[in-house]
């Protein structure tokens, strides 16, 4: 009898263990389908966010290098050097001129010609003497006022890209200087990496490619050209090997992702085109680690079947302890998360009050630094009036008593400034002209100039720059840059300023000094960071005026020149351009 009652137990665990392993089975299968569906789409979407990231960086790279040399050619025009040589048809220095631009500009090649095309000076001297007469970009840069774009196919399928602009000097045109760009180093950078990438013009032509053989063609054209063994063809065959749901399943049908960029130049387009090896790796990864875990379910199940009820009541006991120690675990846990987050909350309160401390200097430094340059010319105005009338001359005193008048509203300006630096968005933009606002800037800073004996060196635009701004903060950025660059050349013997406004996709006031340069540009624009000495400057002006900046839309930079001294750019939207404007709004 209980034999019988034994075996009938025994009959009844076994069925009981093969129903168990069967439903673990089909749960396996079902895990492996979900995880391989879910998996394939996400790093799908994955593989498609960095691709567009890419192709995004991609195309910003490529019109920024287009758009830093289009400028170059507008400069150079205007270098009297290069006039000199082109009037008196001297050349002995002219290519080492070139020479030394090149570097600093970071072009393929710089050439001048004279007018009958003939090559006059060139960073390559191999094309010295050779003429171009009846080339477009020479004959359209003779026949313009502005800068010419020319894109000229070479032998072997390549293409050069250039920039030219003739040289006028009093209304008589001289020559033309040429820029020629180098975009195939972006080709270079690309061929580095599994994606493929081209680049086509307003006509569908390919000019850019990381494969050689496609430039010169039509899209269709280069895909149908391009050898089994290519990147595009090893994607395919990396999909084709997985056989356990058809392609469409996993891949939606796509066995390579191709993306398309807008790139504004010239009706420019970029395409890249990834494969899915990357896709298929990851999810392959994960569905092994699956797989192997199932498999040791199932030996842990035909081991368990292996064994007598006194084990498994063995091991639930070893498990029962396990979890004791687990929950043990858990509790300490829970008390140390309680004490660091009661530590947390007495931090935060700390920092809360020493944020508001921070700020309260920050104001009150800010309101020392901005007034003391009006102050200080003031006391010069004041001297100049006290001497005019001692030499009964009141007419010229009333003038420095209006330009006293001036100030103290200017003062008045700048603790509005100050306090809507603390509250944006209070004041309403209006039309400036930059070129008024840097004459109305100089005349401020003209007593301490006239003292110091620093030589400014000024390139205007013909035309107005405008932008739309507030003028007295533009004028507080202007003073706040001239100030400095005044403060850095008062070691050098020979101090000098050159001050450069320029009109492009933005209005760019370049302020450059020969002073010993920026030692940390990292920490340039953070709060009560100064390289002055103690009583000559807080360290507020740079941080004040990035922020002036940002608020109209721009961006203050700086940077250490190639011949020594600073740099510093501010780049404000020209008027016009929405975009910018609505996000500083």
């Amino acid at each position: 009898m209980a034999e019988a009652t034994d075996k009938r137990r025994t009959l009844t665990v076994s069925w009981r263990v093969r129903v168990a392993i069967g439903v673990l089975m089909l749960l396996a299968v079902a895990v492996i389908s979900v995880t391989n569906s879910l998996l394939t789409d996400r790093f799908t979407d994955s593989t498609r966010s960095r691709a567009e990231l890419r192709i995004a960086l991609y195309s910003g790279n490529l019109l920024a290098e287009l758009r830093q040399n289009a400028i170059v050619p507008q400069l150079l025009a205007r270098d009297p050097t290069l006039i000199g040589a082109l009037q008196t048809a001297d050349y002995s220095l002219s290519t080492q001129r070139l020479i030394s631009f090149v570097e600093e500009i970071g072009a393929a090649s710089l050439m001048l010609y004279d007018l009958d095309g003939r090559t006059v000076a060139a960073t390559d001297r191999n094309r010295l003497g050779s003429n171009h007469r009846s080339n477009a970009y020479f004959v359209d840069a003779i026949r313009s006022n502005a800068t010419i774009f020319s894109t000229i196919k070479v032998d072997g399928g390549g293409y050069k890209f250039m920039y030219s602009r003739r040289i006028q000097d009093g209304g008589t045109t001289l020559g033309v200087i040429a820029v020629e760009v180098d975009l195939q180093k972006f080709e270079r950078a690309w061929a580095g990496i599994s994606d493929a990438v081209i680049v086509m013009d307003s006509a569908g032509e390919i000019i850019l490619a990381t494969e050689p053989r496609w430039r010169g063609r039509t899209e269709p054209e280069a895909l149908s050209t391009q050898p089994a063994r290519s990147a595009i063809e090893r994607a395919i065959k990396v999909t084709a090997d997985w056989t356990a749901l058809p392609p469409d399943a996993y891949l939606q049908g796509e066995a390579v992702m191709r993306l398309e960029n807008k790139i504004p130049f010239r009706g420019w387009r970029m395409t890249s085109y990834t494969t899915y090896a990357s896709v298929r790796e990851k999810v392959n990864g994960v569905l092994a680690l699956e797989v192997m875990a199932f498999a040791i379910l199932l030996a842990l199940a035909f081991y368990f079947l292996s064994r007598r009820t006194a084990g498994r009541l063995a091991i639930f006991q070893r498990e029962s302890a396990k979890l004791r120690a687990l929950n043990a675990a858990l509790q300490r846990e829970i008390a140390e998360r309680k004490r660091v987050q009661e530590t947390l909350a007495v931090a935060e309160q700390t920092l809360e009050q020493s944020s508001k401390l921070a700020a309260l200097g920050e104001m009150s430094a800010a309101v020392s630094h901005e007034l003391n340059q009006p102050l200080a010319a003031m006391k010069t105005y004041l001297a100049g009036a006290r001497l005019l009338l001692r030499r009964n001359r009141p007419e010229e005193a009333l003038s420095s008593f209006g330009r006293i008048d001036d100030l103290i509203e200017r003062m008045g300006a700048i603790t509005r400034q100050l306090k809507s630096y603390a509250r944006k968005g209070q004041e309403a933009f209006s039309p400036v002209d930059m070129a008024a606002a840097l004459a109305s800037s100089l005349s401020m800073m003209e007593p301490q100039l006239r003292q110091r004996q620093v030589q400014i060196s000024r390139i205007l635009p013909d035309a107005p720059v405008m932008v739309m701004g507030d003028r007295m903060r533009i004028e507080q950025v202007m003073v706040n840059l001239l100030r400095n660059a005044l403060d850095a050349t008062k070691s050098e013997r020979n101090p000098h300023v050159e001050i450069m406004l320029s009109a492009g996709e933005t209005a760019t006031l370049t302020v450059r000094d020969n002073g010993p340069g920026i030692e940390d540009l990292d920490a340039l624009f953070e709060p009560f960071y100064t390289t002055k000495q103690p009583g000559d400057g807080v360290g507020l002006g740079l941080a004040i005026s990035s922020g002036i900046v940002t608020d109209l839309g721009g961006r203050l930079t700086a940077r250490n020149g190639q011949g020594g001294g600073a740099v510093f750019e501010m780049q404000l939207p020209i008027l016009g351009d929405t975009n910018n404007m609505e996000a500083a709004e």
